[in-house]
């Protein structure tokens, strides 16, 4: 069977997806898609440039809606980080002009006979996940965001250092917005078999300083170099492909959770077709709390932009 993803959007992030793909020979079909012809066309050639020294073939086209109609998974990169290039950090900086490019977007996908699965990486990204869901009419479970499992790294990574611990020996999640509002479950955070706090109160590790440090990450990588690509497309590419194998993995991704009525970052089975089943976390009052407040404030910024 072939295994087809097109890619929309091929900024930093959108192509850092597309070479992630290409140089690890993830799929047999690649489609990228974005609004600079010259862009998206240059990418294309130098991809096919790689392709003699890669171990891997993969069959590239370029802006060809068309080409929806069998593609499995839809990575969204659309968007323009450059809006958030201000002094206090907001991903509803990009609220307007995103929602009007991913309106655009679902729009056309829903011109065609695509019935796959839709990875958001789009920012404020829960939002656009409902502009998404509810423009191209696909069921719920099959559009999801990154959300925080880029959150979620960063927390493994900054624990991981904490203990000297490579991050993948972390459990644990960041919940909620993928945004100003989200936050560490430190209730769900392991290491080793221990729980965090067994571990904080031994090593004297201040767990608000780094949720501090886990929550401004993206923005202490985009101060430096004014844009993020390397954790988001991985996390997206990690997503898509718990899809295209059917995995049946656990991770936390933006998608629609029923008692909060809206999408938000919260574990999910995640398989063939998108959500196969929602975990239920056993959270502390506190933490439940955190949870309400960053699913009202998605809710209030998805009502800017979207009549109910």
């Amino acid at each position: 069977m072939t295994r087809k993803v097109a890619i929309i959007g091929t900024g930093n992030v959108g192509a850092a997806c597309a070479h992630y793909i290409v140089a690890s020979g993830f799929v047999d079909d690649l489609v990228l898609i974005d609004k600079n012809e010259k862009k998206v066309k240059s990418d294309a050639l130098d991809f096919e440039d790689a392709m003699a020294n890669l171990p891997y073939h993969t069959n590239i086209f370029v802006n060809d809606y068309s080409q929806l109609d069998d593609t499995d998974v839809i990575i969204s990169a659309v968007g323009n980080i450059k809006l958030q290039d201000r002094v206090v950090p907001d991903r509803f900086a990009e609220l307007e002009f995103t929602s009007d490019a991913v309106t655009d977007v679902a729009k056309k996908i829903q011109q065609t006979k695509f019935h796959g699965c839709i990875v958001v990486i789009s920012n404020p990204n829960d939002v656009m996940v409902s502009i998404y869901q509810k423009i191209t009419g696909l069921p719920k479970n099959q559009v999801m965001g990154t959300g925080t499992l880029l959150d979620s790294a960063r927390m493994k990574r900054a624990v991981g250092a904490a203990l000297d611990v490579d991050p993948r020996s972390v459990e644990g999640y960041n919940l909620g917005e993928h945004g100003n509002s989200q936050f560490t479950a430190w209730s769900t955070v392991k290491v080793m078999d221990r729980s965090i706090k067994d571990w904080a109160q031994e090593d004297g590790l201040d767990l608000d300083k780094l949720n501090e440090d886990i929550r401004m990450g993206g923005f202490t990588v985009f101060s430096g170099k004014k844009y993020t690509n390397y954790g988001i497309s991985t996390a997206a590419v990690k997503l898509a492909l718990a899809v295209l194998n059917d995995a049946h993995i656990e991770l936390p991704v933006s998608n629609y959770r029923e008692e909060y009525g809206t999408y938000l970052s919260y574990p999910a089975i995640i398989g063939r077709k998108g959500v196969i089943k929602q975990v239920q976390l056993d959270l502390p009052q506190e933490e439940l709390d955190k949870l309400q407040y960053s699913a009202d404030f998605i809710k209030s910024k998805l009502a800017e932009r979207v009549s109910e």
